[in-house]
């Protein structure tokens, strides 16, 4: 169709410069976009409307170079760029993530396989559907993301090169003011307006990544050498002989739930009765602070953290060390031939071959404690039926040796929705007690997106734990029996705070005085409440001084 009936008039004169404008338009769009990937930081608490107002030098580095190269390299070149900067962008927005639930940033050498963990948290919390319609929606999302950016660079090179004049004096313009701004400390709302963000976050990247493959090999030496690694069986831990002794975790149990104002007056007021109802029983308790390794997550960084003595920080740490023969506390007691070890693990929902590095007899997890009752978000059963378990299957029953076991608690792990309650000891049966309980608890989506509301449920958690914990000792406790329990990190940033420290409580529980008397020198405070001004140490450096405590000899070994 050539006319409308007028000669001359075709479809496109309908609006005079309409394609111009049009190109115009999408050209802006393109920049802005381009733009707001090289200016956006990597924390929430950094995305501001000011830090995108800024000038980055990359970009003006981006367009001398496409001018200054001949046609034919210059799609090529933008398409690098546009894909460089898509990935970049990603890995800005998994910091962000990370920083927000880990206290760290991403780590592109190793947290990949992290990502598996959050696609079972979200379908252990959200659903099965839920948390595949979250999937698809962020690979649908990084997908566009990559080729918007790279269309967004191979248009502008076009656009440069139609108007090379207009386009080298812009540039021109562009890098006396940004190399002037530079120089004078400009700022807009408290930030430099001269931005190099991208090439920052480039440069932070690569660090990490050569940090780590460094800290790989430094880690492998430091995991061979061991203080106590050739300490015969005989001179380990003897003065524990004939005890059961416990080490058990609970989950984001961390300084916060103490102190923080919005969350403490539970959780004070839970630990100041439980230790009175423990004293009535006969139990004496000691508690301090631990660092840990980890924060908001990672709990399995934690607890090789505290049992192996090493600071496992990140995971190749620990795949180095969960697949050496260093000793762990529960692997001290095995090698002694004095104790039956046993681990109590119902967040494990498959194969587990950690077991053998922590010197563990026999392994429950959460297919082996006859639970029939419904899950509470991502956790599998409730602490109370956990320990209930353990007392049925493994401390109650007659054994030719004592009892070491580790056992680690998951109630209180995120989202702390719904949250079980403690029922009577003698009711539990096979768990469908908890049936009514879970259905009238709280839905996960709404305690997830309110942090007010998270450190309530929060607080809930860890008062239901530790009350669980501890009525299981008072009801099932001996004279024998030593407890240590402690919490394996502090909860996610939204509920511990953006600076919160990483420290969390432990405790040591024993109705024998010798056990706690061993320990006076700790200079730990009375009960299960740790003081504000209790000693912190590292979490790596209890395993050695609790060997010492109790009799064991160093003998190392030598890398």
């Amino acid at each position: 169709m050539r006319s409308l009936g007028v000669k001359g008039l075709r479809p496109k004169n309908l609006w005079p410069g309409g394609g111009g404008v049009r190109r115009a338009v999408v050209t802006v769009l393109c920049s802005l976009l381009v733009l707001a990937a090289l200016l956006l930081p990597n924390a929430v608490a950094a995305l501001r409307p000011v830090r995108f107002l800024r000038l980055p030098g990359e970009a003006v580095i981006g367009a001398i170079v496409l001018l200054a190269v001949p046609r034919r390299a210059r799609t090529p070149l933008a398409v690098a760029g546009g894909l460089g900067l898509a990935a970049l962008t990603v890995l800005n927005v998994l910091d962000i993530g990370f920083l927000q639930y880990l206290g760290r940033g991403f780590n592109p050498v190793l947290d990949w396989e992290l990502l598996d963990d959050a696609y079972g948290y979200l379908r252990d919390t959200l659903g099965g559907s839920a948390a595949l319609a979250a999937v698809a929606g962020t690979l649908a999302g990084v997908g566009a993301l990559f080729a918007v950016l790279v269309w967004a660079t191979v248009r502008l090179a076009g656009a440069l090169d139609r108007h090379r004049s207009r386009a080298s004096l812009g540039v021109l313009v562009a890098g006396t003011v940004w190399v002037t701004c530079a120089a004078l400390g400009l700022q807009i709302g408290g930030v430099p307006f001269a931005a190099d963000r991208a090439a920052q976050a480039a440069l932070s990247q690569a660090r990490r990544v050569q940090v780590t493959l460094r800290d790989e090999a430094q880690f492998a030496r430091e995991a061979k050498a061991d203080a106590f690694g050739a300490t015969p069986p005989a001179q380990l831990v003897p003065d524990l002989r004939g005890k059961d002794v416990i080490f058990a975790f609970v989950e984001s149990y961390g300084r916060s739930a103490i102190e923080d104002p919005a969350i403490a007056p539970g959780v004070t007021a839970t630990l100041d009765a439980r230790t009175e109802a423990l004293r009535r029983a006969g139990f004496q308790a000691r508690s301090g602070w631990l660092t840990s390794a980890t924060y908001g997550g990672g709990s399995w960084l934690g607890h090789s953290t505290f049992l192996s003595g090493l600071w496992i920080a990140n995971q190749a740490r620990y795949r180095t060390v969960t697949t050496g023969d260093h000793l762990t506390l529960t692997k001290a007691f095995r090698k002694t031939g004095a104790w039956r070890t046993v681990g109590i693990v119902p967040g494990v929902r498959k194969g587990w071959p950690e077991a053998r590095f922590y010197g563990l007899d026999h392994v429950y997890d959460a297919h082996h404690l006859g639970y029939r009752g419904p899950k509470f978000s991502w956790s599998t059963m409730p602490d109370q039926f956990a320990l209930e378990a353990f007392q049925r299957l493994e401390h109650g029953r007659r054994h030719d040796k004592p009892l070491m076991a580790e056992v680690i608690l998951t109630s209180s792990h995120q989202p702390w929705a719904p949250i079980p309650r403690t029922v009577g000891w003698d009711e539990l049966g096979d768990g469908r007690i908890f049936d009514g309980i879970e259905k009238a608890g709280l839905d996960p989506e709404d305690v997830i997106a309110d942090s007010a509301r998270s450190k309530r449920e929060y607080g809930r958690s860890v008062q239901y734990s530790v009350t669980s914990l501890t009525q299981w000792l008072q009801r099932y406790g001996t004279d024998d029996t030593v407890l240590v329990f402690l919490g394996d990190h502090q909860p996610i940033a939204r509920v511990s705070g953006d600076h919160a420290s990483r420290d969390v409580p432990v405790s040591v529980v024993a109705r024998d005085p010798k056990v706690l008397a061993a320990i006076d020198d700790w200079g730990w405070t009375r009960g299960l409440r740790p003081a504000r001004t209790a000693p912190v140490w590292k979490m790596s450096a209890f395993r050695d001084r609790f060997l010492r405590a109790y009799g064991s000899v160093p003998r190392p070994t030598k890398d």
